[in-house]
């Protein structure tokens, strides 16, 4: 235990295993004692009987402890053998079965109530000894963890940690190769290559930077996981355009796409754009979600060079 100790706070579930095995420990030696026919697993399930005399589906047992329905019905199974409980039709829906504590079930309810009073007196000296208030503490566990899973919470953090790891660079000749390839593959997984495809992914010195516009890489563990293009527009109602967004499948999930859409419209602003405009297509439901994200609102009454688009959005810098 010591040496779980000294790894600070991560082996979390370790630990809270380890104290549960010492209490259920402990837990099974008190209905020995009290000579209380009872596995320490089962006493929730049993519980949760004694206040129903009807019965009470496996579904509704597993609401009321807090499990799952394939652990209730194992442990449902195992109290049946041990003839604790029972099954029955329900008296007001026959398609469902409820389960029931039997005559000798039932029969250890009063015979339990003098190792409740014992176990009460001795939780509360326990309790009342600590500094910290433990059944407030779970309660606020239980709360935060019901909010966010520690998998989810996790993912968060793997998340913030490979994306720190993310840069993003200007976009250099040696990068032609993965602007083109990473464009083309996303394109042509949904869609086809046009021309005007075609005239940026072949050309991007010509077409985009040296008409004003820049090109920006985004770097992970030395590779070239993602690219976009911020596109000096001739109209009056735009300035620049972000476009050829790609990033590679194998480095999704680390924010690159953000990164990028960040970093395009901060290089506007510097170039003095008032807004970035882009074109897209409604069946891109991710992409759309990151550029409104971005702070991009959907714009009418645009045509599109390309065909496969379908929705156009601007943001204002």
């Amino acid at each position: 235990m010591e040496k779980l100790k000294s790894l600070g706070r991560m082996p979390l579930g370790t630990r809270l295993r380890v104290l549960s095995e010492m209490v259920l420990q402990d837990a099974q030696a008190i209905f020995d004692l009290y000579e209380v026919p009872l596995r320490a697993k089962w006493w929730p399930i049993f519980q949760v009987l004694a206040q129903e005399e009807s019965g009470i589906s496996v579904n509704d047992i597993a609401k009321g402890v807090g499990t799952s329905h394939p652990a209730v019905v194992k442990t449902v199974r195992e109290m049946k053998k041990a003839g604790i409980v029972g099954t029955a039709r329900d008296k007001h829906d026959r398609r469902k079965t409820n389960v029931l504590l039997t005559e000798a079930g039932r029969a250890i309810i009063p015979k339990i109530k003098p190792q409740y009073a014992d176990i009460s007196t001795a939780a509360d000296g326990l309790l009342d000894t600590m500094d910290h208030d433990l059944w407030k503490a779970l309660d606020e566990l239980e709360y935060l963890l019901q909010d966010q899973s520690i998998y989810r919470r996790v993912l968060t953090a793997r998340k913030a940690r490979e994306s720190a790891a993310v840069e993003i660079i200007p976009y250099e000749p040696a990068h032609a190769t993965a602007f083109k390839a990473l464009n083309q593959r996303w394109i042509e997984e949904y869609f086809v290559m046009e021309q005007a495809d075609h005239d940026s992914l072949d050309n991007p010195q010509s077409y985009i930077l040296d008409k004003g516009g820049e090109i920006w890489v985004a770097r992970y563990e030395g590779r070239i996981v993602g690219v976009c293009a911020l596109i000096k527009m001739n109209d009056e109602r735009f300035d620049y355009e972000m476009a050829k967004m790609a990033v590679d499948p194998s480095a999704q999930g680390k924010s690159i796409g953000y990164l990028l859409g960040k970093k395009i419209m901060e290089r506007a602003a510097a170039l003095g754009g008032r807004n970035v405009y882009l074109d897209s297509n409604t069946r891109l439901v991710p992409a759309l979600r990151l550029y409104e994200k971005l702070g991009f609102r959907k714009v009418q009454g645009i045509v599109s060079p390309y065909d496969r688009c379908n929705i156009q959005m601007v943001v204002e810098l």
